[in-house]
Formats: structure tokens, C-alpha cells, sequence
């Protein structure tokens, strides 16, 4: 499957994350990472659940300190992650220069003071994409 993907994260304490090029400070809450795979994207969300793993990705050096909820999986052929990023942007506070290097936006990584899964569930809808929601203790739902 193809597509593109929300994570849904919580870091517990305020953290520095380095990663080879860039240090990011962070400040506990709920982040939501926007991300695409359009190869194998279950086994791209399959991996940032995973403990044990090449880090490689920015994202793999913040799963380091930070815990993965859930992620949204969204079907599509079309690449939506810099679409879906921007509108995650109007409501979250963008961190500057994570993940984002070969898109247009500033930031694919989000902070949220509160969980912001009522959110994004409502941007799928409004924008009419099918998703599936994996959480980080196995189970899954679907969503419209």
C-alpha cells in the first residue's frame, strides 16, 4: 500500500534530540509527525513503532525519547504529505527544519498541548481520505 501518515506522539519530559545534522529542542506534549511511504507504508509505520533500528530519519532519533500512540495511515497513489502538513500547521506549533527537507514546508513535526487526534480525524473527513488507525499496543480501527 502507498500512501501517506500521521504519527502521533508523546514526549514525557522537555528533551534535546540530535540527530547528525540538527539539535531540536523540545518541550513535552503530543507532537503529530506527517510522513509518507509510497513503497510499503505499512512497514514504514511498522518500523517507527519498532525499538530496534538504524536511525536514520530525524523521526527515528526523536522515537528515541518519545512514545508512539498511534498512527493514521492514509491510502493514496497521490503524494498528500506536504498537503497534509500544512493543514496540520494551522493548528499545531511547527518545529522548524524536522523532516521536512525535500518538501516546500518548514516543519512535517508538530506540537500539540493536548492529544490532537480529534483534529487530524476531522482533517481526513473534511478532506475525504480513508484511513486506518494502528495503535502502539497492536490494535486497529478504521475511519471515513
Amino acid at each position: 500500500m502507498r500512501g501517506s501518515y500521521f504519527l502521533v506522539l508523546y514526549l514525557p519530559i522537555d528533551s534535546v534530540v540530535r540527530t547528525k545534522s540538527k539539535e531540536f529542542h523540545l518541550s513535552r506534549g503530543y507532537y503529530v509527525y506527517v510522513g509518507s511511504a509510497m513503497n510499503s507504508l505499512e512497514k514504514r509505520v511498522e518500523r517507527h513503532f519498532s525499538k530496534k533500528k538504524k536511525l536514520h530519519w530525524h523521526i527515528d532519533y526523536l522515537l528515541e525519547k518519545a512514545i508512539p500512540l498511534r498512527a493514521y495511515l492514509i491510502p493514496s497513489d497521490e503524494r498528500l504529505e506536504e498537503e497534509l502538513s500544512v493543514e496540520v500547521s494551522k493548528y499545531g506549533e511547527a518545529i522548524d527544519g524536522f523532516g521536512a527537507s525535500d518538501l516546500k514546508v518548514r516543519s512535517n513535526l508538530y506540537r500539540f498541548e493536548n492529544a490532537p487526534d480529534d483534529l487530524l480525524k476531522r482533517i481526513l473527513k473534511e478532506r475525504k481520505l480513508e484511513y486506518k488507525v494502528i495503535s502502539s499496543a497492536g490494535g486497529a480501527g478504521a475511519g471515513i
